[in-house]
């Protein structure tokens, strides 16, 4: 049972039709090319696989050894109680190699999920439902979305809310997704309690990548590689300003069940399927449109 939230959303998004399966770009008329174009899951994070290869992996783990020296040494630009938080997950097992396994299961579960759900029982190939975030592109130029297999009027009558629930919820669910609301991309009111319900039932039952306790998150995982990139830098020229030595961190974390605002470096104080991320540009906004308590 999920615990009682103060969070009412009801998203701006709005649906798009199928961008269909075709990797090569086409001409629709003079002036209508049609593009494949990758998109951004809302409000999950899986385990990233951007090292690349096993080889990538293990330079990873190297990083973050000597990521886990400087944390101890006192020289990184992080407060204590990050540090004794972060520090039991770098240095349990090989984190760049666990990181990289556990993205190569949740590529291999979303694949097999997208072809049973995405094929009828005819044999056919369903197109994809799509709807947007407020914010429709992230910085990459990726579209933000929740992704669904797109069902006839006649099915979804006949069909819960799960059944016909997105492919955002079928990561969360196995395990190998980790909830990250990203204000002000909120799921709507109806839709949040069955997000936190899975949530919290896949880390309860430790699902993906919930079998190990100390996993880093794809969100933390980035967070590491930043802060290694500056403070190897740091150890290289002390003369860098602090304000720049904080880029590792730059969202916000706010409490759906009371409000509560917490700082960069606190985020791990709310338990994880309850986080609300904020981009600090943001804050002021989210502030107002959510009524939140700065701690």
């Amino acid at each position: 049972m999920i615990d009682p939230i103060q969070i009412l959303w009801t998203p701006a998004g709005h649906n798009m039709p199928s961008l269909g399966t075709k990797a090569l770009t086409d001409i629709t008329d003079g002036d209508t090319p049609n593009i494949r174009m990758p998109i951004r899951m809302l409000s999950i994070d899986t385990p990233e696989v951007t090292a690349r290869s096993p080889n990538g992996a293990a330079n990873v783990d190297d990083k973050f050894a000597q990521l886990t020296e400087w944390l101890k040494n006192g020289i990184a630009p992080v407060s204590n109680n990050f540090r004794e938080y972060i520090l039991p997950k770098l240095e349990h097992q090989s984190p760049g190699t666990l990181q990289f396994n556990q993205g190569k299961e949740a590529s291999s579960f979303f694949i097999k999920k997208a072809e049973e759900r995405l094929t009828k029982p005819d044999g056919k190939q369903r197109k994809l439902f799509i709807r947007t975030a407020d914010t429709e592109f992230d910085s990459n130029g990726r579209l933000l979305a929740y992704v669904a297999p797109s069902y006839s009027k006649e099915e979804r009558a006949k069909m819960t809310r799960r059944e016909k629930a997105t492919f955002n919820l079928d990561m969360i669910e196995s395990g190998w997704a980790a909830p990250f609301i990203l204000f002000p991309s909120i799921p709507g009111e109806l839709d949040l309690p069955l997000f936190l319900e899975s949530a919290l039932q896949a880390k309860e039952n430790r699902k993906g990548q919930y079998q190990e306790e100390l996993s880093l998150p794809g969100y933390e995982y980035r967070m590491c590689e930043k802060l290694y990139n500056i403070i190897k830098k740091l150890v290289q020229d002390d003369s860098m300003p602090y304000p720049k030595q904080l880029e590792w961190r730059d969202r916000y974390c706010a409490d759906m069940r009371n409000r509560h605002l917490h700082g960069p470096e606190e985020y791990f104080k709310i338990p994880e399927p309850y986080r609300i991320w904020i981009w600090s540009d943001d804050v002021q906004v989210a502030i107002a449109r959510l009524n939140l308590i700065p701690n």
